[in-house]
C-alpha cells in the first residue's frame, strides 16, 4: 500500500485529535513551529496539512493568530413536525422551533412575482415560465446565518390567499394561513441533497472554505394538486435534520 504524503499524515492526526476533543471547539492549535517539531516536518508540509483541514471546514486561520478549531453549535430541526398544524406553535414553524430550543430567531423577507424555473414548474405542475409568487426568507439563529428559504406558490393561489403576495411576514406561517383560506396541505414530498455552496450562498450564509450546504426541497400538496415548493438551503456545519416515523414509544422510554 502506498504511504500517504506527510502533509496528509499531519492532517489525519490533527483531525483525530479534534474529533476526540484533544482540541475542543474554539481552541487554538499549536503554532506552526511547534507542529514542525512535533511531526519532524518542514513548514510547507505543516502548512499543507493545516490547509487541508481549513478546506474541510474543521479549522480557521487568522493572520497573526494562527489556527483555531471551528465552533459548531448545531441546531437540530425535526423535519417531520415542521409545519404540522397539530403541533403547538408560537408564530411560524421556524420561530417556534428556534424559540423552543432556547435560542433567538430572526429573519428578513423578500416577496416577488417571477416566472417559475423548469424544476419548480415541474414540482408545481404548471408550464415552465408560469408566474409564481416567491417568498424568500433569510433566517438566523442567535444572529448567526442559519438558512435561506425560497418558497414558490402558483399564481392561482393569490386570488384566494392575497397575503401571499404582500411583503413582510405572515406571522402564523403560510401553511396555517392557507388552511384558514380553505387550502389545507394534506401531504408533502421531501428531497434532501448536499453540495458546495454557490458564491451567493456562501455570502448570505457566511460559509467558510470547505463547508457544504444541505438542500431541503419540500413540495406541499392539497388533496388535488401541489400548492407550494419550498427550497431551504442550510449551512452544513450548523444543522442537523431528523424525522420521526412510526411508533417511537420505546425511544422515549429509553431516553
Amino acid at each position: 500500500m502506498t504511504k500517504q504524503p506527510k502533509y496528509r499524515q499531519v492532517a489525519d492526526i490533527l483531525r483525530r485529535e479534534i474529533d476526540n476533543g484533544t482540541y475542543a471547539p474554539g481552541a487554538r492549535l499549536p503554532s506552526e513551529n511547534d507542529l514542525q517539531q512535533r511531526f519532524d516536518a518542514s513548514r510547507n508540509t505543516v502548512r499543507n496539512g493545516l490547509s487541508l483541514l481549513v478546506s474541510e471546514g474543521l479549522i480557521t486561520s487568522s493572520q497573526g493568530l494562527g489556527y483555531e478549531v471551528k465552533s459548531h453549535e448545531v441546531f437540530e430541526l425535526n423535519a417531520s413536525r415542521f409545519e404540522n398544524l397539530t403541533f403547538p406553535q408560537n408564530g411560524d414553524a421556524y420561530s417556534t422551533d428556534v424559540t423552543n430550543a432556547g435560542r433567538q430567531p430572526h429573519q428578513t423577507f423578500r416577496v416577488e412575482m417571477l416566472p417559475a424555473s423548469k424544476d419548480v414548474a415541474e414540482r408545481l405542475k404548471v408550464p415552465a415560465g408560469t408566474k409564481a409568487v416567491l417568498r424568500f426568507c433569510h433566517r438566523y439563529v442567535d444572529d448567526v446565518p442559519w438558512s435561506t428559504q425560497a418558497t414558490y406558490y402558483p399564481s392561482w393561489l393569490v386570488d384566494v390567499s392575497p397575503r401571499l403576495a404582500e411583503p413582510g411576514d405572515i406571522e402564523e406561517g403560510t401553511t396555517r394561513y392557507l388552511a384558514s383560506r380553505g387550502i389545507e396541505q394534506v401531504g408533502y414530498f421531501d428531497e434532501i441533497s448536499a453540495r458546495m455552496p454557490t458564491p451567493d450562498e456562501a455570502r448570505l450564509l457566511e460559509i467558510g472554505a470547505g463547508v457544504p450546504v444541505m438542500i431541503w426541497t419540500r413540495t406541499g400538496y392539497s388533496a388535488d394538486r401541489p400548492i407550494r415548493c419550498t427550497i431551504t438551503t442550510f449551512r452544513g456545519d450548523l444543522n442537523r435534520m431528523n424525522y420521526e416515523i412510526g411508533e417511537l414509544a420505546a425511544r422515549s422510554e429509553n431516553a
